[in-house]
C-alpha cells in the first residue's frame, strides 16, 4: 500500500517535495486522490461542491450525463484542470463506472454533485485508507454522522435493507444506501461493478464484504440538496436495491454449492467418484 503518514518534526517539509501532497502541517500523503463526481444538470450546485473540495486532491473527474444547463462550462470555470468525461449510458451506476475508468489516482472518492456532501470530510476518508482500510464507507448513522435529507419512509427502508445485508453477508454496516465513499483502486478488480442505477452503492457495499476487504465506516453528514430535485424514488429504487441483495445472496449460494462439489475439493478430501 503506497501511503505514508509523515509526523511533525520528521525533518522534511512535505510541501517542498513533489512526491508528497500536504494535507495539514501534521499530515502528508503520497497516493494521488481522484474525486469522481457524476452530474446531470447540476450547474447551480457545482460552486458549492467545488468550493468544499480540498486543494491537495490529484484530480477531479466530472462525468456529465448529457447536461443542458451548462454544467460542464461551470465545472471548467471553477476547476480549470477538471477532467470531463461524457457519459454514454444512463444511470448513476453507469456514470460512476465511467468515472472510475477515467480516473488515475490510487485512491478514488465518490462525491454527489447536488451539494449534499461536505468535501472537507474527504480527509477523514483518506486517513482511514492510509491507516489500513481498503474501503472507507460513509455513514449518516454512525456516531458523529447525520442527515438533513431523509424522509421517514427512506429512513425505515434503509434501516431494513441494511439489516438484511448485515444478516445475509456478515457485514456490520450502520448505513447502506449512501453514495459518499472512498477506496483504493485495487478494490475495483475485486468487486466488478455491473449495474447502472442508484443500487450501485449497495452492490459495492455487498461485494467489498464478499471479497474480504477491510471496511471502515466514516461518520458523514448529509445536507439538503441545494438546487433542483433528486431523481431518487424511494419505492422504485428500494425495490432495485432489494433485487441486488437477493441476486448477490443467490450468487453466494451458487458459489458455495459449486465449491462444495468441486472435483479438486473432493480429491483433497480423499473422496472418489
Amino acid at each position: 500500500m503506497s501511503s505514508v503518514l509523515r509526523p511533525p518534526g520528521s525533518g522534511e517539509d512535505p510541501s517542498t517535495s513533489a512526491d508528497y501532497r500536504p494535507i495539514s502541517s501534521h499530515l502528508a500523503i503520497t497516493p494521488p486522490v481522484s474525486v469522481v463526481i457524476p452530474a446531470m444538470n447540476e450547474a447551480e450546485n457545482l460552486p458549492y461542491v467545488f468550493k468544499s473540495l480540498p486543494h491537495w486532491i490529484h484530480e477531479v473527474v466530472l462525468v456529465d450525463g448529457n447536461s443542458t444547463d451548462g454544467t460542464v462550462e461551470v465545472a471548467r470555470s471553477l476547476w480549470p484542470a477538471v477532467k470531463v468525461v461524457e457519459q454514454r449510458g444512463k444511470g448513476k451506476g453507469d456514470a460512476l463506472i465511467t468515472g472510475f475508468e477515467a480516473s488515475t489516482g490510487d485512491i478514488i472518492v465518490m462525491v454527489d454533485a447536488d451539494g449534499s456532501a461536505d468535501g472537507g470530510e474527504i480527509v477523514s476518508y483518506v486517513s482511514a485508507l492510509v491507516s489500513g482500510a481498503d474501503f472507507a464507507k460513509g455513514s449518516r448513522f454512525a456516531n458523529g454522522g447525520g442527515t438533513d435529507d431523509m424522509t421517514l419512509i427512506r429512513r425505515l427502508g434503509n434501516r431494513a435493507l441494511c439489516a438484511v445485508v448485515n444478516h445475509k453477508f456478515g457485514a456490520r454496516y450502520t448505513d447502506l444506501c449512501y453514495g459518499y465513499n472512498a477506496f483504493w483502486r485495487h478494490c475495483l478488480d475485486k468487486i466488478e461493478l455491473d449495474c447502472t442505477g442508484f443500487e450501485v452503492e449497495t452492490l459495492m457495499n455487498i461485494r467489498v464484504v464478499k471479497a474480504g476487504l477491510k471496511v471502515q465506516e466514516i461518520p458523514s453528514h448529509e445536507y439538503l440538496r441545494i438546487h433542483g430535485t433528486s431523481n431518487l424514488r424511494a419505492v422504485r429504487d428500494g425495490l432495485r436495491v432489494l433485487h441486488v441483495i437477493l441476486r448477490e445472496r443467490s450468487n453466494r449460494r451458487d458459489l458455495r454449492r459449486r465449491t462444495r462439489h468441486s472435483p479438486l475439493l473432493r480429491a483433497g478430501r480423499g473422496e472418489v467418484s
